[in-house]
């Protein structure tokens, strides 16, 4: 690694699609960010947008994009045209996001031959996201073999909570023989936040004890102490937990006997009603808090019960996390619903002053793309709205690993 390579390229790859951002990590900014999305169909799509230079502005290719390497190689014709390609001696690495690292990965971690088949052994505990991760290292590797390729781990900063966390309640030799236990996922997110909130407060991270609320279409709630997690709401996938938009959460697990017994369902077609057709969506047919917040500003019954619901198990979290903690000196609202719905953190938070919560109400309606403050003057705990940056974070990460291995 140069001197003068202070890139990352970012890359988040699912099963049909890729999302990247390229970043200098001299001050964090963004040179291009993009999208793949329907590879492997005649419609596919390239959405990409230059951020520097004279090219910039925002760009699209359509048609057929056979699998991830002919979208990656586009990807890289993209950034080359803009004088950014994946051969610029100012690129020091390309940073990955994987969704599960099990145990072993607690750290971000350079990929050789030995990683990459040990992210590929735990293809079980996260068939719907680690072979598309896998996919995207694979091409990567093969266009710039010469570059460091590095896997940051949804999980990794998860891999701190004590045992008495993480551990179900079943017999230990079967957990251990099938690798069940409670990984927790949204990591990055709740790294990022954690820290940022610390920083909001102007204190070092070791010194401040953060709830985090990760509110988008997936949701998660974290524990954080002195800037490691103690524990998190989601469990051996992401299905445990927060009320989502498609998923249930935390459900008796009797549940899904009663439906094989009774409703005649298949293993899959559980999987399926649990994952994809439950949370708010299964509550009341709509996943967008907007549109459920709009139905119930009309009376809607439905709409009005599947955000009682949601706000219901929201509180319960952080009153748990209240209690795991003992001390908190924050709680930050971030992702998609946390960061813009003023609605779900007021309902959040309501009734909660003998915690020492208090939301100003003027501040927490305001709208703002920064980190803020938004409780009352006289509350104990801070309240805090924080955008996250999961591409930022596996960037600083990815950057700061192949620094350190360069001094070595």
């Amino acid at each position: 690694m140069t001197a003068t390579a202070t890139r990352v390229l970012v890359l988040n790859s699912g099963s049909s699609s890729v999302k990247y951002q390229l970043l200098d990590m001299h001050d964090g900014s963004r040179l291009a960010v993009g999208l793949v999305e329907r590879i492997g169909e005649e419609t596919s799509r390239l959405t990409h947008t230059a951020l520097t230079g004279g090219g910039a502005g925002k760009r699209e290719r359509t048609g057929p994009i056979a699998d991830h390497e002919a979208a990656l190689k586009a990807v890289a014709e993209e950034l080359s045209a803009d004088g950014l390609g994946l051969d610029s001696p100012e690129l020091a690495a390309i940073g990955h996001r994987v969704v599960h690292g099990g145990l072993r990965f607690t750290e971000p971690t350079v990929v050789d031959d030995e990683v990459l088949a040990e992210v590929e052994r735990l293809v079980p505990v996260a068939p719907l996201h680690n072979p598309a991760n896998i996919t995207g290292i694979r091409t990567a590797r093969a266009l710039r073999p010469d570059l460091p390729q590095v896997a940051v781990f949804d999980t990794a900063f998860h891999t701190t909570m004590p045992e008495s966390a993480a551990r179900y309640a079943i017999d230990v030799e079967t957990a251990d023989a099938h690798r069940i236990r409670r990984y927790g996922f949204h990591g990055t997110s709740h790294a990022y936040v954690s820290r940022e909130t610390a920083r909001l407060l102007g204190k070092a991270p070791e010194d401040v004890n953060v709830i985090v609320l990760h509110l988008g279409n997936g949701a998660s709630a974290s524990a954080v102490r002195g800037g490691r997690c103690v524990d998190t709401s989601m469990g051996l996938t992401p299905l445990e937990g927060l009320v989502m938009g498609t998923r249930s959460g935390d459900i008796d697990p009797a549940v899904t006997f009663h439906l094989q017994r009774v409703a005649g369902m298949s293993t899959d077609e559980i999987d399926v009603l649990l994952n994809k057709k439950s949370g708010l969506v299964g509550l009341c047919g709509d996943n967008d808090m907007r549109e459920i917040r709009r139905r119930i500003d009309e009376g809607d019954e439905r709409a009005q019960l599947a955000f009682d619901v949601y706000i219901h198990r929201l509180k319960k979290y952080i009153g748990a996390y209240y209690a795991v903690l003992g001390r908190v000196d924050a709680i930050a609202f971030t992702a998609g619903v946390g960061e813009n719905a003023a609605p779900v953190r007021e309902a959040a938070v309501a009734g909660l002053e003998e915690l020492g919560l208090a939301l100003d109400s003027a501040l927490n309606d305001e709208r703002s793309d920064d980190a803020r403050l938004i409780s009352a003057p006289y509350a104990r705990v801070a309240v805090a709205v924080v955008p996250t940056d999961e591409e930022l974070e596996i960037a600083r990460q990815a950057f700061t690993l192949v620094s350190e291995n360069s001094l070595d």
